[in-house]
């Protein structure tokens, strides 16, 4: 339960020097750094949110945290998953994410478990802590996440981000609070909420969201304050606003009673990012099309759905730019239906997720397409190295 039982626990001359500040806190006092001390965290991925969520519980004194995550750090992480630095990348980021924990607060007990968290796993993996910050990027995680806080009795602290705006709040902090099935009943259709991969996000939004959560968590250990339970915090950064809704338990909420298959819950089967629509088209692969390309370019038409931002970073040569929203508004059926007149029509996007949705969406006015698997994205790695990948 928490606080956490603080009797046994010290702080050492070190402790007391590195967390003065809080201990001259009337709210914290010495007895909030214990409780601290003897609390345990699990993170859930060590990404844009789990980065400065790992970053501020370790610097704020919480003696143990627990890392789930099997990525490698990447160049494109950077941006963004401030716990990692340039010379980890392709590296494992619970190994990264240790070592920098570890700079801040040599005293913290770090757990790794390199692995995806799973129905399998979860119980055991979630059991031996007294909460859970989500850092999750998915629909499936978020729910066996909340499901195993519902069934083990954890507060689960969630945030997710995506472009500009981002939201936070406390699920399951007692058994009267609201989790995650109050805030989604129901996961949306596979692919309708784009990936931060496909649709972007400004690098400071995680840091904002993340720092909320490691509050939420320090608040919960150290039981001051109101926590966000009951509320969803809503955060544009562009406008630079925050708002707040009420969230409250559902009575049509179902029994949680165990575990399920969350993959097929949320109607995904486990395969790459942008690749679940693709598999209801016909489709090609980046090298078939660079042979096409090569041997018959003036039987084919190729269309990057793509936003022209990306454009502006990289190209497949001959591709033309018609975004995705166009299509899907009606804007561009007709110039599309021009272009591929008596040609085999090819669409392409980052990752063949949003070129799938651009030739669903124009089987419907009789036009008829083949998706680029694998999108830019894969041509770069298999056909054309020099096209940059982001």
């Amino acid at each position: 339960m928490l606080p956490p039982d603080t009797s046994g626990v010290q702080l050492s001359p070190d402790e007391v020097a590195r967390f003065s500040r809080h201990l001259i806190l009337p709210e914290v006092g010495m007895e909030g750094q214990k409780r601290l001390k003897a609390a345990s965290v699990l993170c859930v991925g060590t990404g844009g949110l789990g980065s400065p969520l790992l970053l501020y519980l370790a610097a704020a004194g919480v003696g143990r945290l627990g890392i789930v995550d099997f990525d490698v750090v990447d160049h494109s992480n950077l941006q963004r998953q401030v716990i990692h630095g340039t010379s980890w990348v392709g590296k494992p980021k619970i190994e990264s994410a240790k070592a920098r924990i570890l700079e801040i607060n040599p005293h913290c007990q770090v757990d790794l478990y390199d692995t995806a968290l799973t129905s399998d796993n979860a119980l055991d993996i979630i059991r031996p802590y007294d909460l859970v910050c989500d850092g999750t990027d998915n629909f499936p995680t978020r729910y066996l996440v909340n499901d195993a806080c519902v069934l083990l009795g954890k507060p689960n602290v969630y945030g997710s981000i995506f472009r500009f705006e981002g939201q936070a709040t406390v699920f399951n902090l007692d058994a009267e609070s609201p989790n995650y099935r109050d805030l989604f009943p129901e996961p949306p259709p596979p692919g309708m909420v784009p990936s931060c991969a496909e649709g972007g996000v400004v690098g400071v939004l995680p840091g904002i969201i993340g720092v909320i959560q490691a509050t939420e968590a320090v608040k919960i250990i150290t039981g001051i304050g109101t926590t966000l339970s009951g509320r969803l915090l809503l955060f544009d950064a562009l406008q630079m606003k925050f708002r707040e809704l009420k969230l409250r338990p559902s009575p049509e909420r179902p029994v949680i009673d165990r575990l399920i298959d969350y993959q097929q819950f949320c109607g995904v089967g486990g395969t790459a990012p942008g690749q679940e629509e693709a598999g209801s088209v016909e489709s090609i692969s980046v090298t078939e099309l660079k042979q096409r390309l090569d041997s018959t370019p003036d039987d084919l038409v190729l269309i990057d759905v793509r936003n022209p931002p990306e454009a502006e970073i990289a190209v497949i040569p001959g591709a033309l730019l018609i975004p995705l929203d166009r299509i899907e508004s009606g804007e561009a059926v007709e110039e599309v239906r021009r272009l591929a007149e008596g040609k085999t029509l090819y669409v392409h996007c980052k990752l063949g997720g949003r070129s799938a949705k651009a030739l669903i969406a124009l089987a419907r006015h009789g036009i008829n397409g083949i998706n680029v698997a694998g999108g830019i994205d894969a041509w770069s790695v298999d056909v054309d190295p020099n096209v940059a990948r982001y």
